[in-house]
């Protein structure tokens, strides 16, 4: 009798082939709608982080840029001018935080007017600068407590996504009867999933505060040479206003 051919086993290979369409599946988006409603939750939350970061991105770069630009033109305009009443006609009827400081030392001047004590005068301007300083660090500082809270929380957002969708695919272990990687890869995908989605939004905060940080540096420096130079034009002011009156006191 001729010997039968032995044919291959062909459950394992069923077997396989059924594994590798699942495995396949196993795309970002399949994986965030078969996620359980409380990983969905946190995955919207961190794709939302994730934009305020990047509308924040834009919306200061282009403050910074116009704010940092305008403070620098403002200054190479007043770099020859020698009063106060000379730089603010240098400048125009234009809004900025040097025609403010020019403003307030003006304003001291005038309410100052007959006292003899120019120290006096220039502390009470400098106390006006001082707190236009301050609110202007305030304002250009709007935006960057939100990236600090993404930063900060998003990892930890994203890892409470996984620890919950991980405690629910053992749940479905435990209902299937079965450790088939088919089975149990899905739901330890989409767990990971949620601790990605938190590392994506919180990577390019940590970056953009850090950056901008940098940035607001360099713009308040910018703002502490307007003040400075503002403070020049009131002290040429004063030391001029002395000088007229000795001289006529001579004649």
């Amino acid at each position: 009798a001729t010997p039968s051919v032995i044919a291959a086993p062909a459950p394992a290979k069923s077997e396989t082939a059924s594994v590798a369409p699942a495995m396949k599946e196993l795309s970002p988006w399949v994986m965030f709608m078969s996620a359980d409603v409380i990983v969905k939750a946190v995955m919207i939350g961190l794709a939302f982080a994730s934009l305020m970061t990047w509308t924040v991105f834009i919306a200061k770069s282009i403050e910074l840029s116009v704010a940092s630009t305008k403070l620098r033109s403002a200054l190479k305009k007043i770099a020859d001018t020698r009063s106060l009443a000379e730089a603010q006609m240098a400048l125009g009827a234009k809004e900025g935080i040097l025609p403010s400081f020019l403003a307030a030392a003006l304003r001291e001047a005038r309410m100052s007017a007959g006292l003899s004590s120019d120290s006096g005068i220039k502390e009470r301007a400098a106390s006006s600068f001082a707190e236009i300083v301050r609110a202007e660090a305030r304002r250009i500082r709007i935006g960057m407590g939100v990236l600090a809270t993404i930063g900060s929380t998003s990892p930890f957002v994203g890892l409470f996504g996984t620890v919950w969708g991980i405690m629910n695919s053992f749940i479905g272990i435990s209902k299937s009867q079965t450790t088939n990687l088919a089975v149990v890869a899905p739901g330890i995908a989409e767990a990971l999933l949620a601790t990605a989605i938190g590392l994506v939004a919180a990577i390019p905060a940590v970056i953009i505060y850090n950056h901008f940080s940098r940035v607001t540096k360099g713009y308040l420096e910018l703002v502490s040479r307007a003040s400075g130079a503002a403070a020049r034009l009131l002290s040429r002011d004063l030391d001029r206003s002395h000088g007229s009156v000795h001289s006529r006191a001579a004649e």
